[in-house]
């Protein structure tokens, strides 16, 4: 049974920093392909940053530079820390295992983790 947990979220001020963490059971976690994705309400989910089983990463145009994903393969968890938090960056936060060029999500989300973003 694949279970993705997030955890890490909260309420911050612009500028402000979190880091969230996504720990993954039930699935080779070592060799698949992981991706952070966001939605906002009224909004459709979007990938916001991705890690190959390589350790390759690629990031949304609008959080390149201050999100930063990582793996731990030892812990089967893969973090994200976002740096200078704006207020667009409000959403619920999930993880997922990404398949295919499009880094689209393989099982079904998991809970989830909000993170606001406000003065």
């Amino acid at each position: 049974q694949v279970q993705l947990v997030e955890s890490g979220g909260g309420s911050v001020q612009p500028g402000g920093s979190l880091r969230l963490s996504c720990e993954a059971s039930g699935i080779i976690f070592s060799i698949s392909h992981m991706g952070w994705y966001r939605q906002a309400p009224g909004k459709q989910r979007e990938l916001v940053a991705g890690i190959t089983s390589g350790g390759t990463t690629t990031y949304a145009a609008s959080v390149k530079g201050r999100f930063t994903i990582a793996r731990d393969n030892a812990k089967k968890i893969v973090y994200l820390q976002m740096n200078s938090l704006k207020p667009e960056d409000t959403a619920v936060y999930y993880c997922n295992v990404a398949t295919g060029r499009h880094w689209g999500p393989q099982w079904d989300w998991g809970q989830g983790t909000q993170v606001t973003v406000s003065s």
